[in-house]
């Protein structure tokens, strides 16, 4: 493709601006609706615990993969012919989450749906391109905000649409709001004007191992309870994996632009942020998947019997506390190191965490203790990521930065899977509820392996303060 000359880019309008904000409210919403209803889907859809872990994790996971792959292909073909292109693919997953009969149907729409994590920092970079620095910072906090609002939205009426009308529906509603907004984003955004190519190049080969990495190891995860009865399988995963960590380490050593520069892990720096973001959102992911089963087994047991509706409530305030931890976090970072704050959030979840072991006979219990591992959470890796940025050279940002991001992924999609993994293995022979001592165990394991991310949470540099 011949690239045209640069020329002063167009300036976008009031309107294009809340129709992206309009985009990352749809989108936000459509991202959040499985979690507060997977007890009801895996009712519904007659999943395994660890077939819901899969389920709760697969669009994050995509997220991963084509987040750096939209940048680059943003920076070569424009932002809003790929944004456009990437919320044509999160339709279609919506609509194919809408129309799904199954399993197997369902994971490939959250899939496709998965596409919209690509789409928001493309929003971004069309925003600094049609608007003054000013003006730009301003949209940004804005499209930002309502996609966290989106969220909120979508944890909220989830529940009640999936139980009123139907699972489908909760799906089919927010999609028709995504196809909406894009509609009006192509309209009334500016065209693209691109200057000449930078020369990047997209590292597919990379990207290829790297999601058949990622698949393969969620696989793993998911079959370990039955590894009694399906040993072969097992072990044939197993060596699958290890082909593909193999052959993927041996591309990014060698590719001009990899995916994921392996060769930044060198620096002390950004391997331990890189360390303790995988620890750390191992055990915010346990609580993540674990909550919300608690609060829908039987209360005839040791749970709260709570539907859809209820489980969207009671998710809330930890939605608020994940949407305020990022500005603590930059502001704590700033003021105290980020050793400081990293320590004292990582603290906060193993004791959060422990405590959800010992006592969760009453709501209030649950609610509190994830509202408090989700401001922790995100205290922890926002002050990780500054930390990274401020670490390495202005050249190398991006890369590094990136690394942290993709090993988040990476971390929360780990601890999702073994928490599914353990209420499989814990769930009775005739039964379809896990025994009370597997939610114990889960909560547990993850307080202890928070708490062991002290040690290498000591050795980190205070960080850069303002």
């Amino acid at each position: 493709m011949t690239a045209t000359l640069a020329v002063s880019p167009v300036r976008m309008g009031k309107a294009a601006v809340w129709a992206l904000g309009m985009l990352a409210v749809a989108t936000g919403a459509l991202e959040s609706v499985v979690t507060p209803t997977l007890p009801l889907l895996q009712r519904e859809l007659h999943m395994s615990p660890a077939e819901g872990a899969l389920l709760s994790i697969v669009l994050l996971i995509t997220g991963a993969l084509v987040t750096p792959v939209a940048g680059k292909l943003g920076d070569r073909y424009g932002g809003k012919r790929v944004l456009i292109r990437l919320m044509a693919v999160v339709c279609a997953g919506g609509l194919v989450s809408a129309l799904a009969p199954n399993l197997p149907v369902l994971l490939l729409g959250q899939i496709l749906q998965g596409a919209m994590v690509g789409a928001l920092p493309l929003s971004f970079i069309l925003v600094r391109e049609h608007l003054p620095a000013g003006e730009s910072k301003v949209a940004i906090g804005t499209v930002s905000g309502l996609f966290v609002g989106g969220g909120m939205a979508g944890t909220l009426s989830a529940g009640p649409v999936a139980e009123g009308l139907s699972r489908h529906w909760m799906f089919a509603l927010p999609t028709i709001a995504v196809i909406g907004a894009t509609i009006l984003v192509n309209r009334l955004m500016p065209h693209d004007q691109l200057g000449p190519p930078d020369g990047t190049r997209v590292d597919w080969p990379g990207l290829i191992l790297l999601s058949g990495t990622l698949i393969t190891l969620m696989l793993v995860l998911a079959l370990a309870p039955d590894l009694g009865s399906q040993p072969l399988v097992f072990g044939v995963l197993i060596v699958v994996l290890a082909a593909f960590v193999t052959g993927w380490t041996a591309v990014e050593r060698r590719a001009a632009s990899p995916m994921v520069d392996l060769r930044m892990l060198a620096r002390p720096a950004v391997w331990k942020s890189c360390v303790l973001t995988f620890v750390i959102c191992v055990g915010t992911s346990v609580p993540v998947y674990l909550v919300p089963q608690l609060f829908a087994v039987d209360a005839d047991g040791y749970g709260f019997g709570a539907g859809a509706t209820e489980i969207g409530l009671f998710l809330l305030p930890g939605a608020v506390a994940a949407s305020l931890a990022g500005p603590i976090g930059g502001i704590g970072a700033r003021r105290f190191g980020s050793r400081a704050v990293v320590t004292g959030g990582i603290v906060t979840m193993a004791a959060a965490l422990i405590a959800l072991a010992a006592v969760h006979t009453e709501i209030w219990h649950l609610v509190l203790g994830k509202m408090m591992i989700a401001l922790a959470n995100g205290l922890c890796v926002t002050a990780l990521v500054t930390g990274t940025a401020t670490s390495v050279d202005r050249s190398d940002t991006g890369i590094a930065t990136s690394l942290v991001l993709v090993t988040r992924v990476i971390g929360f999609a780990v601890g999702v899977q073994v928490s599914g993994a353990i209420l499989t293995a814990g769930t009775p022979a005739g039964s379809d509820v896990p025994a009370e001592p597997a939610f114990v165990t889960g909560f547990v394991m993850a307080g202890a392996v928070t708490a062991l991310s002290l040690l290498v949470a000591r050795t980190l540099s205070k960080g850069v303060k303002e």
